[in-house]
């Protein structure tokens, strides 16, 4: 098959790769335009590497868009990764359509932040979608779907690196070759349960350390490393990264500084401790949260949320 990618950043350069490395035809890669003062996209730089025809259009809008793309006679587009809004037009012009990925369970989670909501929420189990998109928001009919259990050590890093980013890639291939086959089924989606969540932006995470402590460890996990859940300190914002969940109640007001050591520092919740290895003053790199208790004359006693 004659396939089109479309995509950015190290997920979208993976499929292009895996592609590549098993022979199928790559005739086009689309991806997001370059941004001032950032790297370039590694789908792009990829794909000047490997000599294939690269296109960065601002808008898939435009008619210039579909007559280009049609003048590539392509089989198949995959989406690996695709942040602007592609019209059914352009959508359609592959013989066999266009196939994406998404990292969630649809209908559960559509939107652009649908692996740190999981999280947050406490769910046990979310996954992955490849399916035929149209122009609707992850609307589409679904391909196929594969399962991943949340488990209490994940963070929104690791559940992606470790879990869906690979398994993904793995998946847009089976997928490709039940295209090919005549296989690829389009199981309408049950809208009825459809649920939605916008960006996970860091005026959505800031700690509330009032609440029960599985609910400011989901937050903080949910939110490693982006947008990284936030509180204060005297003022200060800080960014809490790497943590663990104690189930221990203490008489003391939320976010007091329990414990420290040289690692870490033990903060109260409503009905427990989170322990805080990892943190970020506003402005400075992350650091261990005991090197920074010592280094700033921390105190026991002390809060957080001040």
């Amino acid at each position: 098959m004659r396939i089109i990618v479309n995509g950015q950043q190290d997920f979208g350069k993976s499929v292009l790769q895996s592609l590549l490395q098993r022979g199928e035809e790559i005739v086009g890669v689309y991806c997001a335009p370059d941004k001032e003062g950032r790297r370039p996209d590694p789908l792009k730089t990829f794909a000047q590497e490997k000599g294939l025809p690269l296109f960065q259009p601002r808008s898939y809008r435009g008619q210039e868009v579909v007559e280009r793309m049609a003048s590539l006679a392509p089989d198949l587009c995959v989406m690996a990764y695709v942040t602007l809004f592609v019209p059914e037009k352009v959508l359609g012009v592959p013989r066999h359509g266009t196939i994406q990925y998404h990292p969630s369970l649809l209908p559960s989670h559509r939107g652009p932040s649908s692996i740190n909501w999981p999280i947050i929420w406490g769910e046990k189990k979310t996954g992955l979608t490849i399916f035929w998109p149209d122009e609707g928001l992850d609307e589409g009919p679904i391909l196929l779907q594969k399962e991943v259990n949340i488990e209490d050590d994940h963070t929104l890093g690791t559940l992606y690196f470790n879990h869906l980013y690979p398994l993904g890639v793995e998946a847009m291939l089976e997928a490709v070759d039940l295209v090919r086959d005549g296989k690829a089924p389009r199981i309408e989606q049950d809208h009825s349960l459809a649920t939605y969540e916008g960006w996970c932006r860091p005026d959505l995470v800031k700690i509330n350390w009032h609440l029960p402590t599985p609910s400011v460890f989901n937050l903080i996990r949910g939110s490693n490393p982006q947008p990284g859940a936030w509180t204060t300190f005297k003022g200060e914002k800080v960014n809490i990264f790497d943590a663990e969940a104690i189930l221990s109640p203490r008489s003391v007001q939320p976010g007091q500084i329990l414990a420290k050591d040289e690692s870490s520092l033990c903060v109260a919740t409503a009905d427990g401790q989170i322990r805080i290895r990892r943190l970020q003053i506003e402005g400075q790199k992350k650091v261990d949260a005991g090197a920074w208790a010592l280094e700033s004359g921390i105190e026991l006693g002390n809060r957080f949320g001040t």
